[in-house]
């Protein structure tokens, strides 16, 4: 079926106004919708998949913005005679992966090869949001092979697990300078805690994640950083990660909360002599709870609350 049928001049008009009936909107009129979607229907057009409505309106809404981007970069209209040099010079093709499947765009060029496209960059082949897919289905643990075939069973979209890698590492990549940029040289209060999460490196095991979260002078919270260890949790290994925050700029902590782990107020001092170590009181309450019933838990609560603050 043909999408170019799509009745393009109406569709503007209903939207434009949708736009001059309410200017701060920033939905859809619902007329325009019924109007498409009564539209595809009539042609026996479906609304996913390849060639499929959705494709189809993806297709008009980024050669749209390509020519709103080609007629910023140049300054004058289409159709219309520029005072500069640089003009328009046809099109190029190009196929794109989206979640509605491939679709085929027009990319304006310029004569002296200086537009430069923001949607749709220079050798990208995946719109935003199969990379957001493959994401967050690496996030649940599944493999490159996993992700491949859900994506071509789900959205009909070939991804070779090549892709799929450039587009994880890339994210490692911004993962590794999140990790090692610079910290405050003071921080009030620094929270650490390591959870245990299941982690695939091979084969599925539990493994301790490591969590610095710092309350800055200005009182806002800042995640120092995230370290994935080996076996249990163990003060040794929170000697190596509070080296490192050191190591980036953190000269002095007023104050490290941290539970009851043997040895970890000694790797604390060995960092920052003049260091305050806070025990975590949710962990003073559970080992105060542990001599006495349950049914008596509430009064002790409220009692130990008295003296810890």
């Amino acid at each position: 079926m043909n999408t170019e049928n799509l009745d393009a001049p109406s569709i503007e008009k209903t939207t434009e106004d949708a736009v001059a009936k309410n200017p701060t909107s920033r939905t859809f009129d619902p007329k325009l919708i019924d109007q498409l979607v009564g539209q595809a229907r009539e042609q026996g057009l479906a609304i996913d998949g390849e060639n499929g409505l959705l494709a189809a309106l993806t297709k008009r809404v980024v050669e749209s913005a390509l020519e709103g981007e080609i007629t910023d970069h140049l300054g004058y209209e289409k159709h219309e005679r520029g005072d500069a040099d640089n003009s328009r010079n046809g099109i190029r093709s190009k196929t794109v992966q989206t979640k509605g499947g491939p679709i085929s765009i027009d990319i304006p060029r310029d004569r002296e090869g200086s537009f430069e496209p923001a949607i749709v960059k220079k050798r990208q082949r995946r719109l935003g949001s199969i990379q957001d897919v493959v994401l967050s289905l690496s996030a649940r643990g599944m493999t490159h092979g996993d992700i491949a075939a859900h994506l071509a069973d789900v959205y009909g979209t070939t991804v070779s697990k090549t892709t799929i890698s450039t587009i994880t590492d890339k994210v490692l990549e911004g993962m590794s300078e999140w990790q090692n940029r610079p910290l405050d040289p003071v921080y009030p209060v620094v929270f650490i805690d390591a959870i245990h999460v299941k982690i695939r490196d091979g084969q599925v095991a539990n493994r301790p994640i490591y969590v610095a979260l710092a309350v800055t002078a200005e009182g806002n919270r800042d995640i120092l950083g995230l370290w994935a260890g080996d076996g249990g949790e163990g003060a040794k290994y929170w000697l190596q990660v509070l080296t490192e925050i050191k190591n980036r700029g953190t000269e002095d902590v007023l104050m490290v909360v941290c539970d009851g782990l043997q040895g970890l107020p000694d790797s604390v001092a060995a960092v920052w002599p003049e260091t305050v170590v806070q025990t975590c009181v949710v962990h003073l309450m559970r080992n105060s709870f542990k001599y006495a019933s349950k049914a008596d838990w509430p009064a002790i609560s409220a009692g130990l609350k008295l003296v810890y603050h």
